[in-house]
């Protein structure tokens, strides 16, 4: 039996399209993870089955050309700000970046002591979400990836580029 497409049974749904956007943007993120140093433990142990990051539609990928989200976790060397910028410059619009770490986000211990460690990603590249800690546990990723999503929720399309509104967060 095929159902009656023209009875008025069935619902309706009505939105606005940069609403649906956002909900299919902020549902499907896809990040590329540049682990550097001890944050990376804790952003892989964030994609195991304990805390299961795909719930929250987080399925990280390989490539910088796939990803939408970069997450920095760990020592920030000048030697790696190079190839940071790159794979940034690589990633499709809108793109985020997810600053792990207190050696990501300032230098951590090792600026004052050394030559070779940037004072923060944020001199490389532009930082969306910062979390904190030393190194930080799997559930302020899964905050900052929270964070995030409102964040993507608030933007509004323009031109087909979001604009980005507000300054960084920190989680």
């Amino acid at each position: 039996m095929t159902p009656d497409l023209t009875h008025e049974s069935g619902g309706i749904m009505v939105t606005k399209l940069n609403d649906l956007l956002n909900w299919s943007r902020l549902s499907s993120l896809w990040p590329l993870g540049f682990g550097i140093a001890c944050c990376a433990i804790e952003m892989m142990s964030s994609y195991a089955s304990t805390y299961d990051m795909d719930r929250f539609g987080v399925f990280p990928r390989p490539s910088a050309r796939q990803a939408d989200v970069i997450i920095i976790a760990g020592t920030v060397t000048f030697k790696m700000a190079e190839r940071i910028k790159r794979l940034y410059e690589q990633m499709p619009e809108p793109k985020y970046v997810i600053s792990m770490g207190s050696c990501s986000n300032c230098g951590g211990p090792y600026w004052q002591h050394g030559y070779h460690v940037v004072k923060g990603v944020d001199r490389v590249i532009p930082v969306d979400i910062y979390v904190q800690g030393c190194p930080p546990r799997p559930e302020s990723l899964i905050g900052a990836i929270l964070e995030l999503q409102k964040k993507i929720e608030g933007e509004s399309l323009v031109g087909g580029k979001p604009e980005k509104l507000g300054s960084p967060e920190a989680v």
